[in-house]
């Protein structure tokens, strides 16, 4: 295997981009990861310069492969392995805040009754 590149799935999990291996691998297959701006396989060959498009949950990171590494590192070591895009920061921080400002879903009140509701309704039934 040569020394100037490294199979993608591996890399995203070295990079911490994913906890495991196989994480990276399924959010590969389902088309979450994007190398030079086509869909990609776990076995593609990165190298150093890539552009990698990856979405992970409702945010999205533009970066370029600045390193390669095949072992998972400290996340210090793991940030020196990529450089993130200013326009893919700045809109991934948009949403952060988005998230941040959105209010929580409130309890609606459906569902099972709680046991003094469950009381006043045998209470109405009986008379």
């Amino acid at each position: 295997m040569a020394d100037n590149s490294v199979r993608l799935d591996r890399w995203l999990w070295a990079a911490r981009f994913f906890k495991t291996r196989a994480l990276s691998a399924a959010a590969i297959a389902g088309g979450k990861v994007q190398v030079n701006g086509t869909r990609a396989k776990p076995a593609k060959q990165l190298q150093v310069g890539d552009a990698l498009r990856i979405r992970v949950g409702p945010y999205e990171w533009l970066v370029t492969v600045r390193a390669l590494s095949e072992r998972r590192g400290p996340p210090k070591v793991a940030q020196t392995l990529f450089e993130e895009s200013a326009e893919g920061r700045a809109a991934r921080e948009r949403l952060a805040d988005l998230h941040k400002i959105a209010p929580a879903p409130a309890y609606q009140g459906k569902g099972r009754p709680t046991k003094k509701e469950r009381r006043e309704i045998e209470r109405l039934e009986e008379g």
